[in-house]
């Protein structure tokens, strides 16, 4: 009769994965077994293995790269304690119906300044995005975002008919640096037809830009409607 096999949770395997590189089992700049050869060593499936990695590349310890496999880092990068709010969460936390509408999505080249803000290549080509969020069927938030896919390979194939770019990308993409700004503009023709409001009205805007490690991954204008209120812990 054969032993029976404990089958380990995405923490068990998160844990001994972090004591062999601890115990330099696996040293910097090295390659970690595939999620295929991990899940049969852990007797577990590789949906649980890719959270347990996902957790240690969002902590700064790994990093995976689609074809590349997932490498131990020579310096883990700790990330700042800095959760990047979910737009859907924000609105039920209320009580609200979320509802969320693509209103466009396109590759182009980075406009000039863009590229200079994140320092991009010539043509470097980028997804933009712009993205309506509803709570009770009533604007609450107009969303305009770049996102560059040589960060983000599977963006290439990704549709944001249904889930909204924030959701996806904090899925994918773990970040390392964040740039936040918080101020007010006035509402210019496009944002005050979205947003349902005068031309010229001071709207409360967040511009969002990250990175993984010195590469750019995405750069968000998040436009709230009037009599927005931003609560924040860090």
């Amino acid at each position: 009769m054969k032993p029976t096999r404990t089958t380990l949770s995405y923490r068990d395997i998160k844990k001994v994965v972090l004591d062999r590189i601890h115990g330099s089992i696996w040293p910097p700049d090295s390659l970690l077994p595939t999620e295929t050869e991990l899940a049969e060593e852990f007797s577990s499936t590789r949906t649980t293995v890719n959270r347990a990695l996902r957790e240690l590349a969002e902590e700064g310890f790994i990093e995976r790269r689609r074809k590349s496999g997932t490498r131990v880092l020579n310096t883990p990068i700790r990330k700042a304690q800095f959760a990047i709010p979910l737009i859907r969460d924000e609105i039920t936390s209320t009580g609200a119906t979320y509802r969320y509408a693509l209103v466009e999505q396109q590759s182009t080249v980075a406009p000039d300044w863009l590229a200079a803000r994140l320092s991009l290549p010539p043509r470097q080509e980028v997804i933009h995005l712009r993205c309506m969020h509803f709570a009770d069927n009533t604007p609450f938030q107009y969303e305009v975002r770049w996102i560059v896919p040589d960060s983000v390979p599977d963006v290439n194939d990704a549709d944001f008919s249904e889930v909204g770019p924030n959701d996806w990308l904090v899925q994918k993409v773990p970040f390392t640096n964040l740039e936040l700004s918080l101020l007010a503009t006035k509402a210019d023709d496009t944002v005050a037809a979205f947003l349902d409001c005068p031309i010229g009205e001071p709207v409360f805007t967040a511009e969002r830009t990250t990175w993984l490690r010195q590469t750019p991954v995405t750069l968000a204008k998040l436009y709230f409607a009037p009599g927005y209120k931003l609560t924040t812990r860090l």
